[in-house]
Formats: C-alpha cells, sequence, structure tokens
C-alpha cells in the first residue's frame, strides 16, 4: 500500500464543492468513484482545501492510499479516463505515508477574476464576476493593502473547524490587484489558511472600495470590528480560483 499525491484541476460550475456529499456531484465524491472503477477500496480521499459549491481550482492538491501495482503516470492516466470532464489530474506522484495535503500546507493562494465591462461576456461568464461601473485600480490596491499581516477576521468569514474552539485569526502574505488589457482585473491572495468564505467576502468589500461605495477607512473598521454583520454582500463563487497549495 502506498499514498499517493496529485495536483487536481476542475471547473467547479456544476460540482457542489470540494466535499463529498449525501447529494449532488462533489470533486471528492467524483475523485473516489473514479478511483473505485480501477480497484480502490479506501475510504477517503483527502484534500488540502474545502472549496465551496461553483468554486474553480487549477491547484488543489489530494492524498490518498492504493495498492496499485503500476507506475504513477499509469495511474494519472487511468484516473483521467474514469473522471468526468470538469475534472482532472494535473500530477501525480508517490508520496511520504505520512503525508496530509491539508495539514502539512503551509499557505494557500486563490485569485479571484473581474470581468470589469459594461457588456455581459457569455465567455467570460463561468469563471469571472461582471462588476460595471469601473473599479478604481488605486483605491482597490488601498483596500488590499490594509489587509496585510496578522489580522482577526472574523468580519469576513467563520472558522471551518469551530469544534476545538474558533479560530478567526489568520495572516494575509499576499493581497494584489492586477489589471489586463480587456477590462480583467485579478486579485491574488496568499495566507496560511482561510475562512469559510474569506475570499469572497474581502472580494465583495473591495469590491465596493473600488467603486467608491466605501472608504479604506471603513473596511479598516469592519476588519477591527470582528462582526460579521457588518460585512458587505459577498461576491459570487464562479470567479474564485483555488491556485496554488504551497508545502
Amino acid at each position: 500500500m502506498a499514498r499517493y499525491r496529485a495536483v487536481v484541476e476542475y471547473d467547479g460550475t456544476d460540482l457542489l464543492g470540494f466535499q463529498r456529499q449525501a447529494v449532488g456531484r462533489t470533486v471528492q465524491g467524483e475523485l473516489e468513484t473514479a478511483l473505485e472503477r480501477i480497484g480502490w477500496s479506501g475510504t477517503a480521499v483527502l484534500g488540502a482545501g474545502r472549496t465551496d459549491a461553483g468554486v474553480h481550482a487549477a491547484g488543489q492538491v489530494i492524498a490518498f492510499d492504493f495498492d496499485w501495482q503500476h507506475g504513477a503516470s499509469d495511474l494519472a492516466r487511468a484516473l483521467n479516463a474514469n473522471l468526468p470532464v470538469d475534472i482532472a489530474i494535473k500530477a501525480l506522484e508517490a508520496c511520504a505515508p505520512e503525508f496530509h495535503p491539508r495539514f502539512d500546507a503551509r499557505a494557500r493562494r486563490y485569485r479571484y477574476t473581474i470581468y470589469n465591462q459594461p457588456a455581459r461576456s457569455p465567455l467570460a461568464a463561468p469563471f469571472a464576476w461582471q462588476v460595471w461601473p469601473a473599479l478604481d485600480l488605486g483605491l482597490l490596491r488601498a483596500g488590499s493593502k490594509v489587509l496585510l499581516g496578522r489580522h482577526d477576521f472574523a468580519a469576513f468569514g467563520s472558522d471551518p473547524d469551530p469544534a476545538g474552539g474558533s479560530n478567526t485569526v489568520r495572516t494575509v502574505s499576499l493581497a494584489e490587484w492586477q489589471p489586463a488589457p480587456g477590462g480583467w482585473l485579478t486579485f491574488d491572495i496568499q495566507a496560511e489558511a482561510f475562512l469559510f468564505r474569506m475570499v469572497r467576502s474581502l472580494v465583495g468589500a473591495l469590491k465596493r472600495v473600488g467603486s467608491g461605495e466605501m472608504a479604506v477607512g471603513q473596511l479598516e473598521a469592519i476588519l477591527a470590528s470582528g462582526d460579521r454583520a457588518q460585512c458587505p454582500p459577498i461576491a459570487p463563487a464562479h470567479g474564485l480560483c483555488l491556485v496554488e497549495v504551497i508545502y
């Protein structure tokens, strides 16, 4: 029996998130079904992050134990042959038996994409939030600087694992907006871990800063309050992508 580590890409449009559920398609459920088709009899695929329904991933990391008699490249091909078109194994290798994709991760990086144009784009719609009027890049960047460092982000999310007592303090090491031709704006954010719906909540607030609806000082006040009720409406799921898990 060996442990394997894989990088998974998926289009979350028609998926109910990563974590297996009693009803509906999930990334974990589809991966386990594909493994079972090639002889796996394990109990669970481990994941680095529990992405929400509609959220995408370019660099989700998973691990599973499997008594596979062929090479890792053959295992990757076999899995991809049995996975649906919206999920794919991008890389796969044998790893240390104690490796855990979630608990061993040092940081995670997400990217949120905004399509900042007045006319909707059917091609952009599955992967970007269309926002208009135009957002002020300078204001977006000023707002994102407020998030850097170690803060209590209770106003922007909840602890995904409150069983041992809620912990809403996180350290954000990257919070950066970049423009691209055609009206595209991307927001990259990196932290050791994220609260439930934290990135989407932050983007929703930053959008209001960028549109002039909210001052940077108000964003700072919401962060300091720790009051979830003060958070502006969150950004939709389809603009969010888990880009990388860092070990």
